[in-house]
């Protein structure tokens, strides 16, 4: 029994905390004072901790006795005996805690300040039997973070039962969780103890008991992955087997519960879990284990995946699906082969067999239960687009000689991306300072191995330009193949056989003061791996780098203060002493994001005319969508800084940034990129309601521009109006525009014959571009893609595979193409001048993007998929236009609409012929065609200056 040392002084005069916190702990003295901290500085401050000690040997008993007498919130019980886990102490917690509420914390974790407060003020205001939110995990070996399960914590809501959303059965973490203690009480729930992974069971039968819980979206625990192979904890030992059949288990005691509580119909839902979370974590580590290893592993896990419900297999990757049938049918090489894909889509099989339509992984046609569960015709390998299609690149053998590194290819090729070795251009890069090295190589078709080719490479490390400074890190070779103007990159695999390869390396060799190694990648696929260490004077550097870290710390806050922000303001200030170039142009499109725009066609009107002057492009990152013979800067670098000041013209189509005042002898013109729906500068509330530095600041950003393209008066209204813009306005259109405007030329036939060609769209098919815009506040998640693209894929097919769709997400966005759909679908993201894909396309479908406005030019359909229109139209942003009194075309809500719409699409577009002759009317009327020229004519040599 747990000794309280509390009950020496009886507190009950005192008031009951609000929360609870157990901290639980173990020889853990040095790291609990910063968790107990974490407790004791929360923003709810009436609170109590209780440190349970598992009968620790080293200093935590005095350190918490320190604790204790620090804070009178602060309790200490310590259990009488080791009890080798998480429960017991867990147990003994709750048993004395005085709280309403109760929260679990590990010694080795934190909680976030405001964490008690947040998850209590939700609790009392929802009636939840507990409140779950956000937890942060801390890898401590590279110093990097991620999130738990981000997609369960996207907003705050209250789920009725876990019927509703069984999909929380992936949050088994009892750390990130407020619990009312009635709650606890009344359904008797306490940790299991004599077995680990007791969170799971713990949390699985607290979802399931609960009459409703509450969901924040917030972070409300920390959680730290220790560096320290000595202190992995038992959720990170995945190499012990053990541990494999302690996750197994519990799993079962899970069914168990299930069964006997009534809630059988739970089981498909918490199985999928197990699949997905649980064996996915072995699944993936599988071709870094010893053969041993994994027959032993199979012994543990093939019983248990027999009794998992159909229902939950069904519902994985088609990879993992393989995967856990190779391993059950003992198939043990090809289940490690398939693992090495299950996070990468792009990595194909080894060898596929067809027969009769369909499409198997291996070698030869399966039989039986493998008939089905092999079956990889979905896949569509045979239409697969070269961009997406699946390759395998592996290295057999590796060899040094001096400097260079011989290095044996062998690619597999079960989509025929190689068909015909002479259309491809195949080479490979390494990444170092600078640009990558690249090495060209020819492939020889494997005489005893259909669709698979062989190379002989040669890297000589002589020519990694490591600098005078030399280099420290790590780089992963890729392949990169180029055909019908497409260039893909793709992982090199150590060999199939990884730990054998890895028993043979790394090779190393010396090269500019470094140690360079070769080596195989301990997890994730097995990339093939280059690491620089540093020899001689510089390692012995490296050894008294720890002595010289403080006077280090200082150069670099020396060095930030000298480099920053800040720094690049006074200098550019000191810049504008000397004269204008009055030939200098600075371009700038999508914040430097590419060559496009208006900027790019402003520029292409000053190079046919040889106008005397010299154009710079600023580029954030990538430079791979600019001319070989565009002059660039990087936008932020101190050239940069310094081409801001010198320059005679800036141009732009989003805005310089805002740090950096424009002389009055510089011509700034603004072509902004699209016409308003949203509101915009003043109109918008972030500017409306930001307080008079916010919005000094904004009218101060905007006094810069000399000379704003409009493409409408609707513009003028909008968009001019609201940033309280009184400088020069030229109304012609967007140059961006004139290729739309012109789009029947044969110039711009030709470009889009060009993009077609590269996407591999089959002749006689139509393209659609679904090109949505992103949702305020939530950039990069995905969400602005609103079709269901799966079933639209499925639409398109059974109405004859008439079109091919292009999706092309806002660059604020994150999104790839499911490679089960790409024979339907194609990624728009590498094309930055989305006027290629305008071009290309036959009908467009978009959302509240301005891209409408840009393709009523060319006058084909624009249908708008609006099914948050309700939502998006009474967010706080609004909107000047109500939508269905302007639109071009109809509004559809639903994916099937979409897709009957596209059926007929001639109807449609007669139905709604005289509504888009009227959004043409009134958006596009200054739209000529000559847009380019006339802003060259009158900015840059109408005398404008």
């Amino acid at each position: 029994m747990p000794k309280d040392q509390d009950r020496q002084s009886p507190r009950d005069e005192e008031p009951v905390p609000d929360v609870s916190v157990v901290v639980i702990v173990y020889n853990d003295a040095d790291r609990l004072p910063r968790a107990v901290r974490s407790v004791l500085e929360q923003s709810l401050r009436n609170l109590e901790v209780i440190v349970v000690d598992d009968c620790s040997t080293d200093s935590t008993s005095a350190v918490a006795e320190e604790l204790k007498a620090s804070d009178p919130r602060v309790r200490y019980l310590r259990l009488a005996q080791n009890s080798g886990g998480c429960s017991a102490p867990r147990n003994a917690g709750v048993a004395v805690a005085r709280a309403p509420y109760v929260m679990f914390l590990d010694s080795d974790d934190e909680l976030p300040r405001h964490s008690c407060k947040s998850l209590l003020l939700t609790a009392e205001r929802t009636g939840a039997d507990f409140v779950t939110g956000e937890t942060t995990r801390i890898f401590e070996e590279t110093h990097t973070s991620g999130l738990w399960y981000p997609e369960l914590f996207d907003t705050v809501r209250l789920v009725q039962g876990v019927r509703e959303a069984p999909e929380y059965f992936h949050d088994h973490l009892s750390t990130n969780k407020l619990y009312r203690a009635a709650f606890l009480a009344r359904n008797g729930l306490r940790f299991p103890e004599g077995i680990h992974y007791e969170d799971q069971l713990f949390t699985a039968r607290a979802f399931t008991l609960a009459r409703s819980f509450a969901v924040v979206p917030w972070p409300v625990y920390i959680w730290r992955l220790a560096a320290d192979p000595a202190s992995l904890s038992i959720s990170s030992s995945r190499h012990k087997l053990q541990n494999v059949r302690d996750r197994v288990a519990v799993a079962r005691l899970i069914d168990s519960f299930l069964e006997e509580s009534g809630n059988a119909d739970l089981r498909p839902a918490k199985d999928e879990k197990f699949l997905r979370h649980d064996l996915r974590l072995y699944l993936g580590d599988l071709p870094f284990r010893s053969r041993e290893w994994t027959e032993r592993f199979a012994e543990v896990v093939t019983p248990y995946l027999g009794e998992i419900t159909a229902e939950a297999v069904g519902a994985l990757p088609r990879e993992q699906r393989i995967c856990q049938h190779l391993l059950r049918s003992g198939r043990l090489d090809e289940a490690i082969e398939c693992a090495r894909s299950l996070d990468r889509p792009r990595i194909a099989p080894r060898r596929v067999t067809r027969e009769a339509g369909r499409v198997f992984w291996g070698r030869s046609v399966p039989d039986g239960d493998s008939t089905d569960a092999l079956d990889i015709s979905e896949w569509r390998l045979d239409d697969q687009p070269f961009e997406s299609a699946p390759v395998r690149h592996e290295v057999d053998t590796l060899a040094p000689a001096g400097p260079v590194v011989r290095l044996s290819l062998r690619t597999y090729d079960p989509a025929r991306l190689l068909a015909d070795p002479a259309e491809v251009t195949a080479q490979m890069w390494l990444s170092a300072t600078g640009e990558p090295l690249k090495i060209p190589f020819r492939y020889t078709p494997d005489p005893g191995e259909p669709d698979v080719y062989t190379a002989e490479i040669e890297l000589d490390l002589r020519r990694i330009p490591l600098g005078s400074k030399g280099f420290k890190g790590r780089r992963h070779p890729v392949v990169a193949l180029t055909r019908v103007g497409t260039t893909r990159t793709d992982m090199v695999l150590a060999t199939g056989d990884v730990p054998a390869l890895c028993a043979h390396l790394p090779l190393h060799g010396s090269l500019a003061g470094h140690v360079v190694r070769v080596g195989c990648e301990g997890r994730g696929a097995g990339r093939l791996e280059f690491t620089w260490t540093r020899s001689g004077a510089l390692a012995l550097a490296e050894v008294l780098a720890p002595r010289l870290e403080p006077v280090r710390r200082k150069a670099r806050r020396v060095q930030r203060k000298l480099t920053g922000p800040g720094a690049k303001a006074m200098a550019y200030h000191e810049l504008l002493r000397l004269p204008v170039d009055k030939e200098l142009v600075l371009f700038e499109a999508l914040e430097g994001h590419g060559y496009a725009d208006s900027p790019r066609y402003i520029y292409e009107e000053l190079v046919r005319r040889g106008l005397p002057l010299r154009p710079v492009w600023s580029y954030s990152g990538d430079r791979s969508s600019f001319p070989d013979d565009v002059r660039l800067v990087e936008r932020g670098s101190w050239e940069y800084v310094r081409t801001l000041a010198r320059a005679g013209y800036w141009v732009d189509s989003h805005g310089f940034p805002s740090t950096y005042a424009k002389r009055p002898e510089t011509r700034y013109l603004q072509t902004w990129h699209g016409q308003a729906i949203k509101y915009m500068g003043f109109d918008a509330p972030e500017l409306r309601f930001g307080g008079q530095e916010r919005q000094q600041q904004h009218r101060d950003m905007i006094s810069r521009w000399d000379v704003l393209i409009s493409p409408s008066e609707e513009f003028v209204r909008t968009f001019v109006r609201a940033n309280e813009f009184t400088g020069r306005l030229l109304r012609c259109g967007l140059p961006r525009n004139d290729v739309l405007v012109r789009w029947n030329e044969p110039e711009q036939r030709d470009r889009a014959a060009a993009v077609r060609a590269r996407l591999q769209i089959p002749d006689g098919r139509k393209l659609l571009l679904y090109a949505p815009t992103f949702r305020d506040g939530e950039r990069g998640t995905g969400r602005s893609i609103r079709v269901d693209l799966v079933e639209l894929a499925e639409l398109v097919e059974r109405s004859g595979r008439e079109w091919t769709v292009v999706v092309r997400p806002h660059y604020y966005e994150r999104f790839a193409i499911p490679r089960e759909l790409a024979h339907v679908l194609r990624d728009g993201r590498p094309f930055c001048d989305i006027n290629d894909l305008l071009l290309a396309s036959d009908a467009l479908v978009t959302d509240y993007s301005s891209v409408m406005f840009d393709y009523a030019n060319l006058g084909r359909p624009i249908l708008l998929f609006t099914d948050d229109y309700e939502e998006y139209s009474n967010s706080s942003r609004g909107m000047y236009y109500s939508l269905p009194d302007i639109a071009p075309g109809p509004m559809l809500t639903t994916t099937r609409q979409l897709a009957e719409a596209l059926r007929d699409l001639d109807r449609v577009q007669e139905e709604w012929a005289d509504r888009y002759a009227h959004f043409q009317t009134m958006f596009n009327t200054h739209e000529t065609g000559r847009a380019s020229k006339t802003v060259v004519d009158l900015f840059f040599e109408g005398g404008h200056r």
